[in-house]
């Protein structure tokens, strides 16, 4: 399932250009509309350039867009700085002539480094290691004591994709599934703009299209976003519900991966129940793979 630019572009801008409603953007509504958000013609005049150029571009060709014009059209389209980032990788793919016809790969395999999984262990708080795929590759203890259900997965490395989509748990295990549905689909977006020719990815986007409804329909959104910061809710088999902050954060010497950590507010009752967590997950109460153990594990990465 290769991934074309061409058809990636046009199908990113078609979305975007169906979110904006006229008087979002300022325009007046005058006579009934046929199409949802905004006209090819409005966004043009929006960003400056002619209907026939903008037309162009959300056909898909990208090639030789300066880098004004697309700045014009993410204001037009009222783009985040996700959907920005985005647009532009769209673009420097299409500038790539060599890149557009090199053939999906595999990722090398990937084995966490003692040093890294001894900094996860000193952190007391949960802390996970995540690839561009939402692949779980690497954790503390107190982290695979929170995605308890996620790495009850016997049929490989924990996925968080497959974990939402395909597996019953997943529904109990966020409180507001859908929303967790929405984020995780819009970071696997993002990870397809950022390396089109990761055969595994393709392929789990392959899987999730087949097997979900609800997966098919968000993956056709084109939405992305930008991980970094916020609060999630989980509500887990053993402690109850959890409301965590977490911090996501690229690791520099390993740049396709993200990690991220956990943590509650003081006396809250989350703290609380992390440290029953953590009672629990000592009393080796999760699966007997243990973090030094896990950290000889190869993955793709």
């Amino acid at each position: 399932m290769g991934v074309d630019n061409r058809v990636e572009v046009r199908e990113f801008l078609t979305t975007r250009r169906a979110k904006i409603t006229p008087e979002r953007a300022g325009l007046p509504v005058v006579g009934a509309r046929r199409v949802p958000g905004l006209r090819r013609g409005e966004v043009a005049a929006l960003a400056g350039v002619s209907v026939e150029y903008y037309a162009k571009l959300e056909r898909g060709s990208l090639a030789g867009v300066s880098p004004s014009v697309l700045d014009a059209i993410a204001g037009a389209l009222r783009l985040d700085d996700a959907e920005r980032a985005h647009l532009l990788r769209l673009a420097q793919q299409a500038n790539g002539s060599d890149a557009l016809v090199r053939p999906a790969r595999r990722p090398k395999a990937w084995t966490v480094r003692p040093s890294l999984q001894w900094s996860l262990d000193a952190i007391t708080t949960p802390a996970i290691i995540v690839n561009l795929r939402q692949d779980l590759v690497a954790a503390n203890l107190l982290g695979r004591a929170m995605y308890a259900d996620v790495y009850a997965d016997p049929s490989g490395t924990p996925n968080f994709g497959r974990f939402t989509f395909l597996d019953s748990a997943a529904r109990r295990f966020h409180p507001d599934w859908n929303l967790a549905a929405d984020m995780l689909v819009a970071n696997l977006r993002t990870a397809a703009g950022k390396d089109p020719h990761d055969k595994c990815l393709q392929e789990l986007v392959g899987e999730l299209s087949t097997r979900s409804e609800d997966f098919r329909r968000r993956w056709g959104a084109h939405n992305v976003r930008s991980h970094s910061s916020g609060v999630k809710h989980f509500r887990h088999h053993v402690v109850g519900d959890l409301e965590v902050n977490y911090e996501t954060m690229d690791l520099r010497a390993e740049p396709d991966l993200n990690l991220t950590i956990y943590a509650a507010e003081p006396d809250s009752p989350t703290a609380n129940a992390l440290q029953l967590l953590a009672s629990w997950s000592a009393q080796g109460c999760i699966d007997s793979t243990s973090p030094s153990k896990n950290s000889r594990t190869s993955h793709p990465l």
